[in-house]
């Protein structure tokens, strides 16, 4: 977990990393691949790319469909460069909201042989750095990749550990602080603050009253929202949810939020505003994602399953209007007694946006 941990790092700031595959047969086009975040590309870190060998453009079959590739049906998609992809135009291709800018932009075609087994770990790299999905790669012998690391001083990771990298770090949770934390709304919470091991980003649990362990306990799991949260944005209802549910919890007499560190459905902040900038053009909420490059949601349910467990509950009373919440949480071996809705009324910025979430993602709404 160190290694992919330290990798993401270096992806945000725009340096190249290795991935080393050992599922590769030996003798294969790619025991290793370099890469470099599409997101991050400059003119001279895409020309030091191009010294080791001729990059290949990785987009996710999402992002590779809206803007037409041919023979794109493998996921990860590459693309063979051509002398017209500059830095600049391999960073448009990768971020949506220049699209229009740019609409006629291809054709592109796509490699027809299978990607390298790697590719897919590049482009979870990228997610996990809440960069766009996208990378640039090269591929390499074992002997290749060994050797430039060494020269050009450069992380590697194994393959089989990014993949299971955000399991493998729910699994190793830890509570490292609590404290009491009175509130508007429930005067009786306790914040509790929960670590991975490789020392990422914390998520935390708010718990009202004292709930017993071997009831189901009134459950909300609440994906952290700067715009909605804490600005007050009108375009979610995720304000309204967040302090409905500890109000709801309190007048319940107990109740626990999980907060966890998944925003924008998983894809990040900044990226979350890249989507509400193609919102404003006209798309979706699941679109915007999609053309993104993401799926139409991308969190996990492990850091909230092993942050209930390890505060000593086995199952809830869900509130939620999403079914894949409580098909999560049971995917993860907790046993959900109940779904507890959780609406709330629309206004005229959020109301597009809450229809989509009822047509298109199921929600009970």
């Amino acid at each position: 977990m160190i290694a992919v941990d330290r990798t993401l790092s270096e992806l945000r700031r725009g340096r190249m990393a290795i991935i080393r595959d050992r599922q590769a047969e030996a003798g294969a086009e790619a025991e290793a691949l370099i890469m470099l975040a599409t997101e991050t590309v400059t003119a001279s870190s895409l020309a030091a790319l191009a010294e080791v060998g001729p990059p290949l453009l990785a987009l996710t079959l999402n992002r590779a469909n809206v803007l037409h590739v041919q023979s794109a049906a493998t996921d990860p998609v590459l693309i063979p460069l051509n002398p017209r992809m500059t830095a600049r135009a391999l960073s448009g291709l990768a971020d949506p909201t220049t699209d229009l800018e740019h609409p006629f932009q291809g054709p592109f075609v796509a490699r027809k042989s299978p990607p390298p087994g790697a590719a897919g770990a590049a482009i979870l790299l990228c997610k996990r750095a809440r960069l766009l999905p996208s990378a640039l790669l090269v591929p390499l012998s074992a002997a290749q990749a060994g050797a430039f690391a060494a020269q050009a001083d450069l992380l590697s990771v194994e393959r089989e550990a990014v993949e299971t990298y955000e399991t493998a770090a729910a699994a190793t949770l830890r509570q490292v602080s609590r404290a009491r934390l009175p509130l508007a709304d429930a005067e009786t919470a306790q914040i509790f603050a929960f670590r991975p091991a490789d020392g990422a980003i914390e998520h935390l649990a708010i718990l009202i009253g004292d709930p017993p362990r071997a009831e189901p306990v009134l459950t909300r799991l609440h994906s952290e929202c700067f715009t909605g949260d804490l600005l007050g944005s009108l375009r979610c209802d995720c304000g309204q949810q967040l302090r409905g549910a500890i109000a709801q919890m309190q007048a319940a007499g107990a109740g626990l939020l999980l907060y966890l560190a998944q925003e924008g459905r998983g894809i990040g902040l900044i990226n979350k505003l890249r989507a509400y900038r193609l919102q404003d053009q006209g798309f979706d909420t699941v679109d915007a994602n999609i053309r993104l490059g993401f799926d139409a949601d991308e969190r996990l349910f492990r850091p909230a399953a092993e942050m209930l467990r390890l505060l000593g509950f086995t199952s809830v009373r869900l509130l939620t209007n999403n079914p894949e919440k409580v098909e999560g949480l049971e995917r993860c071996g907790l046993t959900v007694t109940e779904r507890v809705p959780h609406r709330f009324p629309a206004n005229s910025h959020n109301a597009a946006y809450l229809a989509t979430k009822k047509q298109r993602s199921g929600h009970y709404l």
